[in-house]
């Protein structure tokens, strides 16, 4: 049954994703492998050894030896899904950003043959619904596919998205997101003000701000914005899915550090 499952899964990725061509395509292209090893649902090992963690997504985690660590849901087959498509097959490695991380893994988007064309692995996995974006300020090619692909699957409720444990909080129930620091989570809901404060913006989705869901964004990440052509404050009023790590300081809240964790869902 599981099995079944998990082909099936495979195949549904297989169909839900383009080419490459019309995929993530504003990369460096480096050689890759074969794949002899996949550790969890978006981290692969190489034959030369290189440990390559699959930028852009985050798949349900596997406590790998970390003891006290609690398995995710889904992380198993997560990880059977990605082995069905990448294990003992060639891949190629495209780089968008910061190339190697702390860990020494490599952070790459990878491509293996499928047999309509080349598959992006990283779009296939959060098409199936088997993992969610998750972008870094130095690392952020490629995610509006990402984000569509991810968008699809959630109103489909495919793999994860069918699971309470990864359910979207909505930003007017604070107490469900405070239960959840610590945690990467999606929070919803309608900016009630964009105030600009100590070289921070704040986006309070609240009137009390020490109790209620606040996403910040610091000096750094204010300027990405004003790369990027927008204005946080403009936010004020607007329907956002806020993505991140969320945190206990004045009540709960997540830090942004990059335009791309703001999703703008309605203006008003």
């Amino acid at each position: 049954m599981i099995k079944s499952s998990i082909a099936r899964l495979a195949a549904l990725a297989a169909l839900s994703v383009s080419p490459v061509a019309l995929g993530c395509t504003d990369l460096r292209a480096a050689p890759g492998g074969i794949v002899v090893q996949v550790t969890d649902g978006d981290t692969v090992v190489l034959d030369s050894g290189l440990v390559v963690r699959m930028i852009g997504t985050q798949a349900p985690k596997l406590p790998l030896g970390r003891e006290g660590f609690p398995t995710w849901p889904k992380a198993d087959e997560a990880k059977r899904l990605l082995e069905a498509m990448v294990l003992n097959q060639p891949v190629r490695l495209g780089y968008g950003g910061e190339e190697v991380d702390r860990y020494e893994r490599a952070l790459a988007h990878v491509f293996v043959a499928g047999a309509d064309g080349e598959i992006w692995a990283q779009q296939a996995m959060v098409a199936a619904g088997m993992a969610r974006v998750y972008s870094f300020p130095d690392n952020r090619k490629c995610l509006d596919q990402l984000y569509a692909a991810e968008g699809r699957a959630r109103m489909a409720g495919l793999g994860i998205w069918s699971d309470p444990y990864y359910r979207v909080l909505a930003a007017d129930r604070p107490g469900d997101v405070l239960e959840r620091a610590g945690h990467y989570e999606l929070v919803e809901g309608r900016v009630l003000l964009a105030d600009a404060a100590s070289g921070r913006v704040y986006l309070n989705f609240g009137r009390f701000w020490k109790e209620d869901f606040t996403a910040v964004i610091e000096a750094p990440a204010i300027r990405l914005f004003a790369e990027a052509g927008m204005d946080p404050l403009t936010l004020e009023g607007a329907l956002v899915r806020v993505r991140g790590w969320v945190d206990d300081r004045d009540g709960p809240r997540i830090e942004v550090t990059h335009p791309e964790q703001i999703e703008v869902l309605a203006t008003r």
